[in-house]
């Protein structure tokens, strides 16, 4: 069972509030099956980064997960509706709506954006879902590089399977890490040059390493400071 703690701990920050006793009881009425709400719990706390892509209410996220939970199962849109929606569709009945009618309602929450954000993370990559087919299509191939009649097929063969089966290629990333230089860096570092060259002319006069240190940083800079007759 869907506890109120378990929708806290698995809502963003701000609808952690949002997690009631009303909610965690639609979640668990949607199914009296024990694995079955299992798999809507699951499903609740791995799907909820969905939330962050809109404005969402709690509760039509929590009826959107259950209604992919039952399309995953193989059921119908139409049926994933009739359990996601029970008593919605006991009213559609009882007001004897058109099946044209109901079918429609069925397409348009089928087509719904939070309904079809949520699809996309339950998407398995196509390499994945035929992993067994490239398996066999590259046993198919090392077949025909071993036994076919034609050269031309056991040659095509054979430069399949190098293609398809090589070793990755290392592909070395340039990362830059090196600070634009801004105006004021610039200024900074022109203005440390300089004094570090009048530093070395003055020492070069015989002015002790002391007596430059005690020298005016702007007059020296500006190339004005007196000569230091050497002791």
């Amino acid at each position: 069972m869907l506890t109120v703690d378990d929708l806290r701990n698995s809502l963003p920050k701000h609808l952690k509030l949002a997690a009631t006793q009303s909610l965690a009881d639609t979640v668990n009425s949607l199914s009296t099956d024990s694995e079955m709400q299992e798999t809507l719990r699951n499903n609740v706390v791995s799907y909820t980064h969905v939330l962050q892509e809109g404005k969402f209410k709690t509760e039509d996220y929590l009826n959107a997960v259950a209604y992919v939970s039952f399309k995953l199962m193989g059921y119908t849109n139409k049926d994933a509706y009739i359990r996601t929606f029970p008593q919605r569709y006991a009213a559609l009945i009882a007001k004897s709506t058109p099946g044209n009618d109901i079918s429609a309602y069925v397409a348009g929450y089928s087509k719904g954006k939070l309904v079809n954000l949520i699809m996309e993370q339950t998407l398995v990559p196509t390499w994945v879902l035929n992993q067994d087919l490239y398996q066999k299509a590259i046993n198919t191939q090392a077949e025909l590089m071993v036994s076919a009649n034609s050269e031309k097929v056991r040659s095509d063969a054979a430069n399949s399977i190098l293609t398809h089966l090589k070793k990755p290629e290392n592909h070395q990333v340039e990362i830059n890490l090196g600070v634009q230089e801004s105006k004021g860096m610039k200024e900074l570092k022109d203005t440390l040059t300089a004094l570090a060259q009048r530093q070395q002319e003055l020492i070069g006069q015989g002015a002790s390493t002391r007596e430059v240190a005690h020298q005016k940083l702007g007059s020296m800079i500006e190339g004005t400071a007196k000569d230091i007759t050497p002791v």
